[in-house]
């Protein structure tokens, strides 16, 4: 079995792999207090929930885009689960020919590992949209190339600033308001996050298609995938757990090396 592990800013998703989909997944907060103790802990316990015990993981694959987990997460994995993970870095081999300016050093391996999962099983010219601390757009040729993209502030990063930096606004929740004329603050901010970030995705994938070509996908993944899928015409496919079926197909391809 194995065992991907994407390790963000604001979130860590695993997916326990018994064949070749994902049989169970989890997303947990990005914590870097937590010690490795804490996170084997965890990680014992979720797959005792899955009906997996530690000792049948002999497998495990990282992204991580926050240094200091990743190496708290792979002394869980040693301590714990009795494994040494892969870190999927710039000198891992992904299948994915990358076309960016530095990509040993500006690509992250979130990035890749989404791309690495679309090439598979979208094909190109593809967008993808990664909706995490960062809103992130990804750009795949039609022969799979990673082309580069864009990055914007994510939701939640806007929402919380709203909070910080006014007198009167208050934390909301990122939900549907009732509509989008807010009638009462707290539908207003939420009309203002949600409907703004839709115009954000429909404004970039349309812009990505004039590059790429009429024939593009859109694919949408991370936390609140489903939430903008809902309200916008752009996304063409939701993939929640886009990066651990990435991760799956990276670490097959260096196992196999």
């Amino acid at each position: 079995m194995l065992l991907a592990i994407d390790i963000g800013n604001t979130s860590i998703t695993l997916g326990l792999f018994k064949s070749d989909k994902i049989d169970a997944h989890w997303r947990l907060s990005s914590n870097s207090e937590r010690t490795s103790d804490e996170y084997g802990i965890l990680l014992v316990q979720l797959l005792e929930r899955a009906g997996a015990s530690s000792g049948e993981i002999k497998d495990i694959a990282i992204a991580s885009v926050v240094p200091p987990l990743t190496g708290t997460l792979e002394r869980a994995c040693l301590d714990y689960l009795g494994a040494l993970p892969l870190i999927v870095d710039a000198g891992t081999r992904t299948g994915i020919k990358i076309r960016y300016e530095d990509p040993k050093h500006q690509v992250g391996a979130d990035r890749v590992v989404n791309a690495a999962a679309v090439r598979r099983f979208h094909k190109g010219p593809a967008c993808i949209v990664d909706f995490g601390t960062a809103t992130i757009f990804d750009a795949l040729s039609a022969e799979g190339d990673y082309l580069g993209g864009a990055i914007a502030p994510g939701i939640g990063i806007a929402s919380e600033a709203l909070f910080l930096r006014t007198a009167k606004l208050p934390r909301v929740e990122i939900m549907r308001p009732p509509s989008p004329i807010g009638r009462n603050t707290v539908h207003s901010l939420q009309s203002g996050l949600l409907y703004g970030y839709v115009g954000l995705v429909d404004g970039m994938v349309n812009r990505f298609r004039a590059e790429l070509g009429p024939e593009m996908k859109t694919i949408g993944t991370g936390a609140l995938v489903e939430l903008i899928a809902k309200e916008t015409r752009s996304i063409d496919i939701v993939e929640p757990w886009l990066a651990l079926q990435g991760l799956k197909i990276v670490y097959d391809l260096n196992r196999t090396r």
